[in-house]
C-alpha cells in the first residue's frame, strides 16, 4: 500500500476514532477497492489485520442512495439470518472525523469475482454451477426473511414501492442532468405509462449481483456486498436487476459490460434457468417480469448517468470513469430492446 492516503480519507483525525472505536492500532493504511461507481470501499490495514470502511461519494450525493446508517443497519440486522454478510463493527455519523458519515464493518477474505478468466481457473465446472445456484438460493432466503423479525419493520414503506421508484428514478434524470440521453427520456415515458400490481414486500437488495458477493476460500458465497441500495419494496425488482446483469443468450441484450461476464462462463446456470430456479424455490409469479427487467436497466442507466456526472464533477476516486458516459446511454438502449420485444403493451410504447 501507498504511504499515501486515497481521497476521501483522512488516515490522522480517523486513527483516534478508529482506536476508541475499533481496534488501538498504532497506524493504519488505506486503499480503495472494488469496482463500485457509487460509496467509496477502503481496505483499512493494520499489520496482518484488515478491515473494510464505507462511505460516501465526495460529490452528487443522494440522501437516499448514500445513507450510511441504513446500510450499517440492514447488514447488522441480517447477521443471524441465513444471508452472508461481513460483520458490521462501527457507525460514525460525526463528520468531523472524515468529512462524511461512514462505517467499518468485517473484510471478509475471498475473491469477488469479476474477472471470467480467473473464476474459470480457480473453481471447477461443478464448483461455478454451483455458485449460480447459489446465487439464486441466497436471494430467495433474503426475500423470505420477515423484516419485523430482524428488526427491520420500519426500514421502508413497500406500499406503493415500484411506482416511488419509477418516480423517482425519473425525477434524477434531471438532477443528474449534463446532456439530453433520448433513450432515458424514452424508458421514463414508458415506464410511467403503467405499473404493474406489486407482487408482495420483502427486504430488497437493490443491486443484487454475483460480482456484488465475496466467494470464500471454500469455493461458497461468504459474504453479500453493497447494501447501499436495501429497503422493503417488491421483490421482484431485485428479480429484475438479477436478470439484467447475467450472461445474455446470444444475440440479446446485457448490461453492456459492466457485469455478466462470469455468469457467460458453461458452466453456471443460463439465464432462465436462474429465473426458474428463483420462481420455483420462491413461488412467486414472475408474470410481470418484463416490466421489472425493464426497471433495472433504467435504474441503472440513470445511476450510471449521474456517476458520468459526478466525474465531470471531479467527484469520482479511482479510475474507468471516464467510460461511464457511454456505459449510461448503452444500458438505456438494451431497456428499451427489452421493452420492445415484450408482450406487454405500456412497454412496447402502444
Amino acid at each position: 500500500m501507498s504511504d499515501v492516503a486515497p481521497k476521501g480519507i483522512d488516515v490522522a483525525r480517523l486513527l483516534p476514532w478508529f482506536r476508541e472505536h475499533v481496534a488501538p492500532v498504532e497506524r493504519l493504511e488505506a486503499e480503495v477497492i472494488g469496482h463500485g461507481r457509487s460509496n467509496i470501499t477502503y481496505r483499512l490495514s493494520a499489520g496482518d489485520r484488515s478491515w473494510v470502511l464505507r462511505r460516501p461519494p465526495l460529490s452528487h450525493v443522494m440522501p437516499t442512495a448514500h445513507d450510511m446508517k441504513r446500510e450499517f443497519r440492514v447488514i447488522s440486522a441480517l447477521a443471524p439470518t441465513p444471508v452472508p454478510v461481513p460483520d458490521a463493527i462501527a457507525l460514525c455519523e460525526d463528520v468531523s472525523v472524515n468529512d462524511a458519515p461512514f462505517y467499518i464493518m468485517e473484510y471478509v477474505e475471498g475473491l469477488v469475482p469479476t474477472d471470467a478468466a480467473l473464476v474459470a481457473s480457480r473453481y471447477d465446472a461443478a464448483t461455478q454451477r454451483r455458485l449460480g445456484e447459489e446465487l439464486v438460493d441466497t436471494l430467495v432466503l433474503l426475500h423470505a426473511i420477515d423484516p419485523a423479525s430482524v428488526g427491520l419493520a420500519d426500514f421502508g414503506k413497500p406500499q406503493g414501492f415500484i411506482e416511488r421508484q419509477v418516480r423517482r428514478f425519473t425525477g434524477q434524470i434531471e438532477q443528474h442532468r449534463t446532456r439530453d440521453v433520448p433513450e432515458l427520456e424514452e424508458l421514463a415515458r414508458r415506464l410511467n405509462a403503467w405499473i404493474p400490481p406489486e407482487s408482495g414486500a420483502a427486504i430488497v437488495h437493490g443491486d443484487y449481483r454475483l460480482d456484488n458477493c465475496v466467494i470464500g476460500p471454500d469455493g461458497h458465497i461468504a459474504a453479500v456486498l453493497d447494501w447501499e441500495m436495501a429497503t422493503l419494496g417488491d421483490p421482484l425488482a431485485d428479480v429484475g436487476m438479477q436478470y439484467m446483469y447475467w450472461a445474455p443468450a446470444e444475440g440479446e441484450g446485457t448490461a453492456q459490460g459492466i457485469s455478466g461476464a462470469v455468469t457467460a462462463l458453461p458452466a453456471f446456470l443460463k439465464r432462465e434457468e436462474a429465473i426458474a430456479r428463483y420462481a420455483a424455490k420462491s413461488g412467486r409469479d414472475l408474470a410481470n417480469l418484463d416490466f421489472y427487467i425493464v426497471l433495472a436497466y433504467f435504474k441503472l442507466a440513470v445511476i450510471v448517468e449521474g456517476i458520468y456526472a459526478r466525474f465531470l464533477e471531479g467527484g469520482t476516486v479511482g479510475t474507468g470513469f471516464e467510460a461511464t458516459g457511454a456505459q449510461a446511454q448503452g444500458l438505456a438502449r438494451s431497456g428499451l430492446a427489452v421493452a420492445d420485444a415484450s408482450s406487454i403493451p405500456s412497454l412496447r410504447g402502444a
